[in-house]
C-alpha cells in the first residue's frame, strides 16, 4: 500500500519528485537541525490517486490523522483545542516552483470557540480575530470558490467606515464584527454557515490544494513553463507559527547572496509584528535585517548563522522565508534562489573562489539562455522612450534606424550611411536582403515560428513581430499606429527582449559581455564602467573559458558571406558549419537565373551558368579567406528554383496589362511560361536540392568547380582553405553517388590545370527521415553527415514551418498538444530519434563518419544537449549565438561527467 504521508523528520532535499520542491526542503532543514515548525507532508502522489480517482485516496485520512496527532503530542496543543488551540498552514508545493499559481490556506483549526482560546493563549484578543478573519477569507476563497472580492470590499468598508487607514489600524472589536459579516458572506454564497469542525477544515483545505493543481491559471502556467501536467502536487500542513504577536515578533524574507547582483552578503527584508503576506503586499514599509539586528540581536544572530549552514549545506544562493514568534525563530521555507543572469555567473565563480564548488559545477550554474542576455544590445536606462505597441519579442535586443518598406529602400538608405529598420506585414524569402542590412526587423503579422523570426534570430538582427495594432500600407507608403501616421525615413526603436516599439531615437549600445566576446577580455573590461560589471566580464570569461576546455563537441557557425564568417570567428566559432549558397544568387545575380530557366538550349544554359562561374569563385574565395584553416562546410543550392524568379501572379497581372495595351514584353512572355512551367503546389517537398541539381544539368557542377578554383586560388596566395562539399535533401545513397562521381571529376581536372591534389570531402545533409533510416547505405558515399533539423523537423512532423503556425500552433499549444515549438527546441522523441538512428546507422559502415548539424537548433540550448548525447562532433548554429552554444556544450560535457580528452 502506497505511503502518502511523510514526516518532516522522513523526507530530505532529493525527494522533489514525491515531496514538491517546499517539502523536500523543509525535510532537509529539519534533518541539518535548523528550527521548523513541525509538521507533515502529504506526497505528489496522493494528488495523482486524487485526479485520476476523483477523491481522496480512503487511506489518506488515516495517515492524517496519525500525523496530526504527532504533532499534537510534540508542542502539546490540540487542533481546535477551546484553550490552547493548533492551528496550521496547508500549503501546495509541486517539484518546479510555480509561485503564486495554487493555494494556501492559512490558521486552519480556528472556529467560534478556539478563537477565544487563542486570545487567551497569547494574551492578544486582536490578534486572534485578526487571525480567524483571515482564515474565513483564505477558505472561503480558495476552498469554497467564493468570489474573492466580496471579502475585500468588506474588509475595505470596515476600513473606511473606522477611519482605519490600514489593516493593522483595526481593533479586536473591528476584527469581531468582521468576522461576522465574512461568516455572512459565506453562508449568503453557499448556503452552509463557515465549517466550525477542525478536521473538516482541514480535509476540505487539502483537497483544495489538490483541486488547484488543474486551475486554468496553473495549466496556462505550466504551459509557458513546460512543466508536465501529470506530476501533480505536495500538500505541505505545518504548525503555525505567528509574527503578529507583538513587537517582539516579525516575519521576513532573507537570501544569502544578493540575487540581483551576486554580492555575497546577507540581503532581505524584515517585517515587525506582522506575517507572511504582510510582507510581500508592500502595504508597509519593511526593514533591512540590519534593523533586525539592533531590534532583536539574538534572533538575528541565530538567523545568520541558519543562512550560512543552508549556504554551505545547499552550496549555493538560498532565498529564506522566517518567522519570530515571540523572540522565538521558525524557519518556514528554503530553496536555491532565482537570480538575474550576471548574479548567476557572478555567484558561480564565487562559489568556485570559497572553494563550495569545482567549474565543471559552476557550468551547472549558469545557462546559455542567461548569456545570451548579456550579450543583447542595451538601450539606454534612463531615456526618455515615447511607446508606440507592443507585440512578440521574437530575436532579442535594442535596434534604433529609419523606417525602410522594402528592399531597395533599405539597400539606398544603408548605402548612404543609416541605420534602418524594415517594417513588412511579413517577411518571406524575398526580404532577405533588406533583413541583412537592417538593424531590425518590425513586422504586423506572424509570431515566434513565422520567417521574419526565424531569420531574424539565425542573423542575430533584434526582431518584433505579430504587431497587429500596426497598419503597414506599402500602396500609400505609410504606417498608421498608436493614431500616429509614419513614413519611411521615419525613426523608431524595437526591443526585442520586451516586444516593445517606441518612437524616434533611444540611445543603444553595445554590452560589455558582448564587447569582450567580441574583442577580448581587456576590451570587455576597458568598456565596464564600474566594478560590478568588470567582475561580470570575468565570470563569464572564466567560465567560458571552462566550457571551451571540457567540451566535446566543436562549434561551428552557419555564415554564407566573408563578413559572416569573420564575426562568426570573432565570437569563436571553429568553422562554418553551413554556407547556404543560394543567398548569393539574390540581388542583381538574379537575371543570371532567369538566362538558366530560359535557356532554349545546352549551350544557352551553358553560357549562362559560365556568367556566373566567377561571381560564385570570387564569394568562396572570400569566405575561405576569412575561415582560412578551418573546416568550412559548403551546401550546394537547396530551395527551389522558382524561388529565383519573379512571382508568379505579379508576373501575370504584368504581362496581362501589357498586352491589354498592345506593348507585349517577349522576355516576359518567356518568362511567365518558364515560371508556369516551375510552379509546384509545395515546393518545399518538390524540385529542390539534389533533385534540382540532377535535372538541371551544370547547376552544381558550376558551384563544385568554383569551391574547387576558389579552392586553388586560396592555396597559391598561401593559404590553408579547407571547404567541404555538402549535397542537401539526399533519399538515396544513389543521388550522392551521382553527385559524387560528378565532383570527383571537376576536382581532378581542376587539380590538374593548378598542379595540385583537391581531395575535398564530399557528404551529404540527412534532412529526410528516409536518409536517417537508410544511413548506413548512403554513408558508403558519404565523408560526412549534418543533420539539417529544420527540414527533418518539417518533414517528419507533417509540418510546413512557414504555414502551421498561424493555421493551428497556438490551439496545439493550448490543448497541450505542443509545449514549445520543434522548429525552437528538438523534439527529442521524433525528430531525435532518426537523428539517433541516423548517427548509428552512418557510423555502423563508418565508425568515424563525422557528423554534426546545423539546423537553427544547433544554437538551441536544450537542443545542444541532445546532440552531445546522441553523439554528434559538432553544432553550428548563427554567428550570434555561437558564444551560447560553446557555453551549452561545455554545459553537457561537464553534467554528464565528461571531459575533452574522453
Amino acid at each position: 500500500m502506497a505511503k502518502y504521508v511523510y514526516r518532516f523528520s522522513e523526507g530530505n532535499k532529493d525527494q522533489k519528485d514525491l515531496l514538491g520542491g517546499k517539502g523536500a526542503n523543509l525535510a532537509e532543514m529539519t534533518k541539518i537541525g535548523l528550527p521548523v515548525p513541525p509538521g507533515f507532508t502529504i506526497t505528489t502522489e496522493a494528488c495523482r490517486a486524487y485526479m485520476r480517482d476523483g477523491h481522496v485516496p480512503p487511506e489518506l485520512r488515516v495517515e492524517v490523522t496519525m500525523a496530526v496527532r504527532e504533532i499534537e503530542d510534540a508542542i502539546g496543543r490540540r487542533l481546535g483545542d477551546f484553550h490552547e488551540p493548533l492551528l496550521v498552514s496547508v500549503r501546495s508545493g509541486a517539484k518546479f516552483s510555480m509561485p503564486g499559481m495554487m493555494e494556501t490556506v492559512l490558521n486552519v483549526g480556528l472556529n467560534d470557540a478556539s478563537v477565544k482560546g487563542l486570545a487567551e493563549f497569547s494574551g492578544d484578543e486582536r490578534f486572534a480575530w485578526d487571525s480567524y478573519r483571515r482564515l474565513i477569507q483564505m477558505f472561503g476563497k480558495t476552498v469554497l470558490d467564493i468570489d474573492g472580492d466580496l471579502f475585500a470590499r468588506a474588509l475595505d468598508e470596515k476600513k473606511t467606515a473606522v477611519g482605519a487607514a490600514t489593516d493593522v489600524d483595526l481593533s479586536a472589536e473591528d476584527l469581531r464584527d468582521l468576522v461576522a459579516v465574512f461568516k455572512g458572506i459565506v453562508q449568503d454564497e453557499t448556503g452552509r454557515e463557515f465549517p466550525q469542525h477542525p478536521r473538516e477544515q482541514l480535509d476540505m483545505a487539502i483537497e483544495a490544494v489538490f483541486g488547484s493543481w488543474n486551475t486554468e491559471r496553473a495549466r496556462l502556467y505550466r504551459r509557458r513553463e513546460r512543466i508536465p501536467n501529470d506530476l501533480g502536487t505536495a500538500v505541505n500542513v505545518v504548525t503555525m507559527v505567528f509574527g503578529n504577536l507583538g513587537e517582539t515578533s516579525g516575519t521576513g524574507v532573507a537570501f544569502t547572496r544578493d540575487p540581483s547582483t551576486g554580492h555575497s552578503g546577507v540581503y532581505g527584508d524584515y517585517l515587525a509584528n506582522a506575517q507572511g503576506e504582510d510582507v510581500v503586499s508592500g502595504i508597509r514599509n519593511t526593514l533591512s535585517l540590519a534593523d533586525l539586528e539592533q531590534l532583536d540581536p539574538a534572533s538575528s544572530a541565530e538567523l545568520r548563522q541558519a543562512m550560512r549552514r543552508l549556504e554551505t549545506h545547499y552550496r549555493d544562493l538560498c532565498d529564506i522565508e522566517f518567522t519570530i514568534e515571540r523572540g522565538k525563530l521558525w524557519m518556514l521555507q528554503t530553496r536555491v534562489g532565482k537570480r538575474t543572469a550576471g548574479a548567476a555567473f557572478r555567484i558561480a565563480t564565487q562559489l568556485v573562489d570559497e572553494n563550495l564548488i569545482t567549474m565543471d559545477e559552476a557550468l551547472g550554474r549558469v545557462s546559455g539562455a542567461q548569456l545570451s542576455q548579456l550579450l543583447f544590445p542595451q538601450f539606454d536606462g534612463g531615456a526618455e522612450k515615447e511607446l508606440l505597441t507592443r507585440a512578440m519579442a521574437a530575436s532579442p535586443g535594442a535596434a534604433v534606424g529609419e523606417i525602410v518598406l522594402d528592399n531597395a529602400q533599405a539597400l539606398e538608405r544603408t548605402a548612404a550611411g543609416a541605420k534602418v529598420i524594415l517594417v513588412r506585414r511579413e517577411t518571406n524569402p524575398d526580404d532577405l536582403q533588406g533583413m541583412i542590412v537592417a538593424d531590425g526587423v518590425l513586422t504586423s503579422r506572424g509570431g515566434k515560428t513565422s520567417h521574419a523570426a526565424v531569420v531574424a534570430r539565425g542573423m542575430g538582427t533584434t526582431a518584433v513581430v505579430g504587431a497587429d495594432a500596426i497598419d503597414v500600407d506599402v500602396t500609400k507608403k505609410e504606417v498608421r499606429v498608436a493614431g500616429k501616421v509614419l513614413h519611411p525615413g521615419d525613426v523608431i526603436a524595437l526591443d526585442g527582449t520586451t516586444g516593445e516599439v517606441f518612437l524616434g531615437e533611444v540611445p543603444v549600445m553595445d554590452s560589455p559581455v558582448m564587447t569582450y566576446i567580441s574583442d577580448g577580455l581587456e576590451a570587455g573590461l576597458a568598456a565596464s564602467n564600474d566594478d560590478a560589471t568588470r567582475e561580470l566580464v570575468e565570470a563569464v570569461d572564466r567560465v567560458l573559458t571552462h566550457a571551451d576546455d571540457v567540451r566535446r563537441m566543436k562549434v561551428r557557425a552557419n555564415a554564407d558571406t566573408a563578413e559572416d564568417a569573420r564575426r562568426a570567428r570573432q565570437r569563436g566559432a571553429e568553422g562554418i558549419g553551413l554556407c547556404r549558397t543560394e543567398h548569393q544568387f539574390l540581388g542583381m545575380r538574379r537575371e543570371y537565373i532567369e538566362h538558366v530557366v530560359l535557356a532554349q538550349t545546352p549551350e544557352d544554359r551553358d553560357a549562362a551558368l559560365t556568367d556566373l562561374l566567377p561571381l560564385q569563385r570570387q564569394d568562396f574565395t572570400d569566405l575561405l579567406g576569412a575561415m582560412d584553416g578551418l573546416p568550412t562546410t559548403i551546401r550546394l543550392i537547396d530551395p527551389p528554383l522558382h524561388e529565383f524568379l519573379p512571382d508568379l501572379t505579379e508576373l501575370a497581372v504584368k504581362v496581362a496589362v501589357a498586352e491589354e495595351k498592345g506593348q507585349v514584353d517577349e522576355h516576359d512572355v518567356a518568362l511567365l511560361a518558364a515560371v508556369q512551367r516551375m510552379h509546384e503546389q509545395n515546393p518545399m517537398l518538390g524540385l529542390r536540392g539534389v533533385r534540382l541539381g540532377l535535372k538541371v544539368p551544370g547547376l552544381f557542377a558550376l558551384q563544385i568547380r568554383a569551391i574547387a578554383e576558389a579552392t586553388a586560388a586560396r592555396r597559391e596566395a598561401g593559404g590553408n582553405p579547407l571547404p567541404e562539399i555538402m549535397v542537401p535533401l539526399v533519399g538515396s545513397v544513389r543521388e550522392l553517388q551521382i553527385v559524387r562521381e560528378e565532383a570527383e571529376g571537376i576536382l581532378a581536372e581542376v587539380g590538374r590545370e593548378h598542379g595540385i591534389t583537391l581531395d575535398l570531402p564530399i557528404g551529404c545533409m540527412i534532412e529526410l527521415p528516409r536518409a536517417a533510416l537508410t544511413a548506413h547505405r548512403i554513408a558508403e558515399e558519404a565523408d560526412f553527415f549534418s543533420f539539417g533539423t529544420n527540414d527533418l523537423t518539417q518533414t517528419t512532423w507533417g509540418f510546413s514551418r512557414d504555414d502551421v503556425e498561424g493555421a493551428f500552433f497556438a490551439d496545439y499549444l493550448e490543448n497541450g498538444v505542443l509545449t514549445i515549438s520543434p522548429f525552437e527546441t528538438l523534439d527529442a522523441d521524433g525528430v531525435g530519434a532518426l537523428v539517433r538512428a541516423g548517427v548509428e546507422g552512418g557510423r555502423s559502415t563508418k565508425p568515424h563518419l563525422h557528423m554534426g548539424v546545423c539546423g537553427e537548433h544547433g544554437g538551441d540550448p536544450e537542443s545542444i544537449h541532445f546532440f552531445h548525447n546522441a553523439g554528434l562532433d559538432y553544432v553550428s548554429c548563427s554567428p550570434f549565438r555561437v558564444p551560447i552554444a560553446r557555453l551549452e556544450a561545455g554545459r553537457a560535457a561537464a553534467m554528464a561527467g565528461e571531459d575533452a580528452t574522453a
